[in-house]
C-alpha cells in the first residue's frame, strides 16, 4: 500500500519528566499505514528535547508563547507557512488551544492548513471550573469543586467541605493539602505559577484510571483506550501504565464523548472507588502523554485525526487490545551547541 506524504505541525515537544504530548504523537505518525509524514515541530522553549530528535522532527520553529494572543500567532503561521506547506496541525497543550481555536479557520481558508479542534463553546464547557455542570450535563459523577480567587473563599467552603482537599490550577498543576496551611501554600504556588482562578476539589478516594479517546464532532467516538497507572513521579504523571478491559469505563467514557459531540482528541481522567463508581476528575482537551500506548493496542488515533482533518471519513475502532503495557524511560541525547544557538537566535532549524 502506497502512503501519502503529507506534512503535519506538531507541538508539545517538551519530553521531559512531565512530557508533553507532541513526541507520542509523532510517533503514531511515523507509524501510521496511512501517511509517509514529514514532522514540523512547533517549540516553545529552546531545551525542549523534541527540537533535537532529528529521526523524529525533521523542522522546527518557534511559536510566540501563547499569552501573546491569536493575532500574534497567526502571523507568525503566515511566516511559517510561506517557507513550508504544513497539511495539518495538531496543538497538544491546553494552554495554546484558546488560540488555535481562535485561529482555526483563518488557518484553513488563507494557509491551506486544516485542524480538527473543538468549538470554544465545546472548549469552555469542559474546564475545570465548569466540572459540576459538565457532570450534571452528560450524566457523569464529578467531585464537588469550586473556583476561588482568594484565601477567605477556601476558609468558608471550609464549613461544607472536609480535609483532604485538591488545590488546582486552570490549566496544570494538582496537590493534596491535608490541612488549610497546606491548602494555603499550594494556592499560592498555583497562582504564581499559572495565575487565578483556583480549583478546589473534593478528595475521592480510589484507583485513578484515564482513557485516551478521539471523537468526530458529529456524536460519534471514533475511538478509546481505558489505561490504570503503574506507576507515578512525584508530579502525578505516569511514567507507566497498562490498558483495561472495563466495559463500564468504556460505556461512560463513549457516552461523555458521544454526548458533548467533541471533535478533536482528548483524556478522560477517573476515579474508581471501592463501590466502582466512577468520578471524573477532568476532560482534557487534547491527545494525552501516553498517547502511543493506544497505537500498541491497535488504535492509532492521531492517524484518525489527521484523516478526518482532511475532511475524510474514519470509521471507529471496533476493538483494542488489553494488557498491553508501556514504559517510559530518560535517554541523553548529545546535541551540538550550534544546533542550540541556532534555534535561540533564528527560531528554527
Amino acid at each position: 500500500m502506497t502512503r501519502r506524504k503529507i506534512t503535519v505541525g506538531v507541538t508539545g515537544l517538551n519530553n521531559i519528566d512531565s512530557p508533553g504530548p507532541g513526541i507520542p504523537v509523532i510517533r503514531a505518525l511515523k507509524e501510521s499505514t496511512a501517511f509517509d509524514a514529514r514532522i514540523v515541530g512547533f517549540s516553545y522553549e529552546t531545551l525542549e528535547p523534541g527540537i533535537y530528535m532529528h529521526d523524529l522532527v525533521d523542522k522546527v520553529y518557534q511559536l510566540p508563547l501563547p499569552t501573546a494572543g491569536s493575532s500574534t500567532l497567526m502571523e507568525r503561521m503566515r511566516y511559517i507557512a510561506g517557507i513550508d506547506k504544513i497539511d495539518v496541525i495538531i496543538p497538544n497543550f491546553d494552554a495554546e488551544l484558546h488560540n488555535f481555536i481562535k485561529i482555526q479557520q483563518e488557518l484553513k481558508s488563507e494557509l491551506g492548513i486544516a485542524t480538527f479542534l473543538p468549538s470554544r463553546e465545546e472548549f469552555e464547557e469542559r474546564q475545570k471550573s465548569e466540572l459540576n455542570k459538565f457532570g450534571d450535563k452528560y450524566d457523569v459523577r464529578v467531585p464537588e469543586s469550586h473556583m476561588i480567587n482568594q484565601l477567605t473563599e477556601l476558609k468558608k467552603l471550609e464549613e461544607t467541605m472536609d480535609y483532604p482537599l485538591v488545590i488546582k490550577g486552570r490549566y496544570y498543576d494538582a496537590y493534596v493539602a491535608s490541612n488549610y496551611e497546606q491548602a494555603c501554600s499550594y494556592f499560592y504556588k498555583i497562582v504564581a505559577k499559572w495565575g487565578y482562578p483556583v480549583i478546589v476539589q473534593e478528595f475521592v478516594t480510589g484507583i485513578e484510571v484515564n482513557v485516551t479517546a478521539i471523537g468526530d464532532g458529529k456524536g460519534t467516538c471514533i475511538g478509546a483506550v481505558p489505561m490504570r497507572k503503574l506507576y507515578i513521579t512525584d508530579k502525578g504523571k505516569a511514567w507507566s501504565g497498562i490498558s483495561l478491559e472495563d466495559d463500564k469505563l468504556m460505556e461512560i467514557s463513549r457516552r461523555v464523548i458521544e454526548k458533548s459531540r467533541w471533535r478533536g482528541g482528548c483524556e478522560l481522567e477517573f476515579i474508581k472507588t471501592k463501590k466502582d463508581e466512577y468520578y471524573l476528575l477532568e476532560m482534557n482537551p487534547r491527545f494525552p502523554a501516553w498517547v502511543y500506548l493506544a497505537n500498541g493496542c491497535g488504535q492509532n488515533h492521531p492517524e484518525a485525526l489527521v484523516k478526518m482533518a482532511l475532511g475524510e471519513t474514519v470509521e471507529p475502532f471496533e476493538s483494542y487490545k488489553s494488557g498491553k503495557m508501556f514504559i517510559r524511560y530518560s535517554y541523553d541525547m548529545i546535541v551540538d551547541i550550534s544546533e542550540f544557538e541556532k534555534i535561540s537566535t533564528t527560531g528554527e532549524m
